[in-house]
């Protein structure tokens, strides 16, 4: 079955990435799970936000860096260990990391979903990200983010031991899928609006897709 996860959560009901939005994508009736992005705040606590600064999202002339996770709160966005606590067990987890990790995100890590999670993945475009998380939290898996599938690709992430590769959707095709399955690599795919575009990666045989709208709905 492919694993259907609410990109940054469900943003019609809340800011993206926040805790109103990722609960509800979590919950809702078709999602197996959400997507969400991991930065750090000044004070090193590990927060969930795609962007690198509030502007774009919250509407305010602030950098997530320069404001610490007490400060960011007020404009809904969230700390790691808020976040987790919150969402159901049952849940699938895809972090990105959009910064390379410190002890404290993968300590949250690991306490919420444990040592060697079934249902949960670290994800990045960042190689040293990836392979700093691995360093600290060896038995999470791990995907590696990109634009396109090829076969220097493929041996970059497994040079970095990554479980599987999550590929932007136009990039997934039967060669492809072919690649990656012969590399022994999971291939998951993002992010995807409409149904019948999540239905055709699904017949392809991706693990899991990032969707947004009606293809969450649908």
């Amino acid at each position: 079955m492919t694993l259907r996860l609410a990109h940054r959560g469900d943003w019609r009901v809340g800011p993206e990435n926040g805790l109103r939005a990722l609960l509800a994508g979590a919950t809702a009736p078709r999602s197996d799970g959400v997507e969400f992005d991991v930065l750090l705040a000044a004070d090193g606590t590990p927060v969930v936000i795609h962007d690198a600064d509030l502007r774009r999202v919250q509407g305010v002339d602030a950098a997530v860096a320069e404001l610490t996770a007490a400060e960011l709160a007020p404009y809904e966005v969230p700390a790691l260990v808020t976040v987790l606590d919150a969402l159901p067990s049952e849940a699938f987890l895809d972090v990105e990391l959009k910064v390379r990790p410190n002890a404290e995100l993968a300590r949250v890590l690991v306490g919420a979903r444990g040592e060697e999670p079934e249902r949960a993945v670290v994800s990045s475009f960042e190689p040293r990200a990836l392979r700093a998380l691995a360093d600290m939290a060896p038995g999470w898996p791990r995907w590696l983010n990109v634009v396109a599938l090829s076969d220097p690709v493929i041996a970059a992430a497994r040079d970095l031991g990554c479980a599987g590769v999550s590929a932007e959707w136009h990039a997934v095709t039967p060669a492809s899928v072919r690649l990656c399955r012969r590399a022994g690599l999971d291939l998951a795919a993002w992010t995807v609006r409409r149904r019948p575009t999540f239905d055709r990666l699904a017949r392809l045989g991706v693990v899991a897709v990032c969707v947004e709208a009606a293809a969450l709905d649908g």
